[in-house]
């Protein structure tokens, strides 16, 4: 089976990391004799009219997949109408971005995640905007409290709140801005599980700790181990997977009350670098061979 694929990054971010994990991509499909592009997402613009769709790109050569490792749901999305297969489709990507789309469709699959209360929509800042409209919610939750925006990454937008006046002060700073409250895992302080999803399987873990912040993310100065999923997280994380209907991702788990199982977040394009680092295994290749498995079992249909 000769494949053809593109690897789309984000061509506006600095660093290297994300050129960095498109390219660990290219080499686990080069393994298998798959050719790939890499393409940043400004280099492919979508273009609309009334007799066609297209892309603004001198390759005009379309491939027969896409791995899109960018939060661009609207070039993702351009690319399924041209009917390229999209790994992770832009819907999952939209799904997973969404932090609080993510938890409405973990709470509708009846997943384990924290208590969320999700702020009404304000389209601008209002000046009839009252904090005291959340006295009723923060009761219901209690201290200390996340506060929680729907668009973030790496930790970043996620704040930890300990009095009411502190909750209606940062309350009032995001006004205009989708957010929500959420209860705190106080068991799971400072750490937490990241599980690589690849299809219906788990194939690495790591736990993340961090010794001076409540948030475990290695890029908030966290350190990782290699760790062992029990059973019961890796049903989870797959499930969790197919709730947004991502073909792979980074799932985050808490340690609830006597250390079961809670969802903290869904990242559709995980890096894998870290993973690597701490487990030795090379994500990437699985995502290769899950690719190339299900677009076989595509073509027979």
């Amino acid at each position: 089976m000769n494949l053809y694929g593109w690897i789309i990054y984000n061509g506006y971010l600095p660093g290297n990391k994300f050129l960095d994990f498109a390219e660990w991509l290219q080499d686990a499909a080069l393994k298998q004799n798959i050719q790939t592009d890499i393409y940043k997402n400004n280099k492919l613009l979508p273009f609309l009219s009334t007799d066609k769709l297209d892309l603004v790109t001198k390759n005009k050569d379309l491939p027969d997949f896409v791995m899109f490792t960018d939060k661009d749901i609207y070039l993702a999305k351009q690319l399924e109408l041209l009917g390229i297969r999209v790994f992770n489709s832009g819907a999952s990507i939209e799904k997973s971005d969404d932090k609080i789309a993510t938890y409405q469709a973990l709470a509708y699959q009846h997943l384990p995640i924290p208590k969320t209360i999700v702020a009404p929509m304000a389209y601008v800042r209002s000046e009839s905007f009252n904090p005291e409209d959340f006295r009723e919610s923060i009761s219901i939750l209690d201290f200390p409290m996340i506060i929680k925006e729907a668009f973030g990454s790496f930790g970043e937008q996620v704040y930890l709140v300990h009095s009411m006046e502190e909750a209606f002060e940062k309350i009032s700073k995001l006004h205009g801005t989708p957010f929500m409250l959420q209860e705190f895992i106080s068991t799971s302080h400072g750490k937490d599980i990241r599980l690589q999803v690849v299809g219906d399987e788990v194939v690495a873990a790591m736990t993340r700790h961090a010794s001076n912040d409540f948030r475990a993310n290695v890029t908030a100065g966290g350190t990782m181990n290699k760790y062992k999923p029990t059973p019961e997280e890796i049903n989870i994380a797959v499930a969790a997977t197919k709730a947004i209907d991502a073909d792979f991702a980074g799932v985050d788990l808490l340690f609830g009350a006597n250390n079961k199982p809670v969802i903290c977040e869904i990242n559709s394009n995980a890096h894998i670098r870290n993973m690597f680092d701490c487990t030795g295994i090379n994500a990437a290749e699985f995502m290769i061979d899950y690719i190339v498995d299900t677009l076989r079992i595509e073509d027979t249909k």
